[in-house]
This record gives C-alpha cells, sequence and structure tokens, in this order.
C-alpha cells in the first residue's frame, strides 16, 4: 500500500476519534483511542517506537521516540494543544530523514474540525502516477 492510501486511512481513522472524544483531552487518550481505530480498520502499527540516532558512524546516546508507525511507512506525530510550535513540522522531516520513511502526519486533535489540525510532511514522497 502506498503512503498516500495509508494516510487516507489514517485520517478517516482520526476524524472518526475526534467526532466521538472532540477536542480538550490529553494526547495518550487520542493515541490510545487512534490505536483502537487502527485495530479495527485492520491497519499495522507501533506505539512509541524507540529510534536510534546515527551521527558520524556511531549511536548517540539518546534515542527518538515516534508516537505511532503506521504500515511501517508512515509516521504520526499527535498532539492536543492550542496550535502547533514553528518546530513542529521541521522536527518531523528531521524524523522521516533519520528513519528514511517518505511520509509523516502531524495531528492534532485540540481543534474544532479535525481537517484544521492534519499536516503532511513530505521527505522524498513518489507519487503515485
Amino acid at each position: 500500500m502506498h503512503e498516500n492510501e495509508i494516510s487516507e486511512k489514517i485520517i478517516g481513522a482520526a476524524i472518526e476519534v475526534h467526532r466521538i472524544l472532540g477536542p480538550g483531552l490529553l494526547e495518550s487518550v487520542y493515541e490510545d483511542a487512534l490505536c483502537h481505530e487502527f485495530y479495527l480498520r485492520g491497519l499495522r502499527f507501533v506505539r512509541q517506537q524507540s529510534v536510534p540516532i546515527p551521527y558520524k558512524g556511531i549511536k548517540l546516546g539518546t534515542d527518538l521516540r515516534l508516537d505511532l508507525l503506521v504500515e511501517d511507512k508512515v509516521i504520526v506525530d499527535l498532539k492536543a494543544k492550542e496550535k502547533l510550535s514553528p518546530i513542529d513540522k521541521p522536527k518531523l522531516l528531521t524524523y522521516l530523514r533519520l528513519i528514511d520513511k517518505h511520509l509523516g502526519l502531524i495531528i492534532n486533535f485540540h481543534v474544532e474540525v479535525l481537517r484544521n489540525g492534519i499536516y503532511r510532511v513530505v521527505n522524498k514522497l513518489q507519487e503515485n502516477l
């Protein structure tokens, strides 16, 4: 399955979670609900995956921690805050580059309408032609 197909399924699941729970809860609550929704929809995912950070031939002592990695292709960075900080999108791009993935989604559940809280971040993504 291509990253774009996976992202459509992720967004559909997130919209369902937001429709039922609404804004204002903790990020961890949305993560639990979204993982259950992924399970119901047959999407494979890993929660809080630890990713080593390479630097000039060594592994640094602190690993990255991804909120969700879906179908081993799309990173999902969950948020539940008033607004994104200027570093959120560049941070996700760095994660994509470090683990050689092509698509990431930031999903901020602290919005009235979820489509206003979804952001795509791409790293050399090949579109289906």
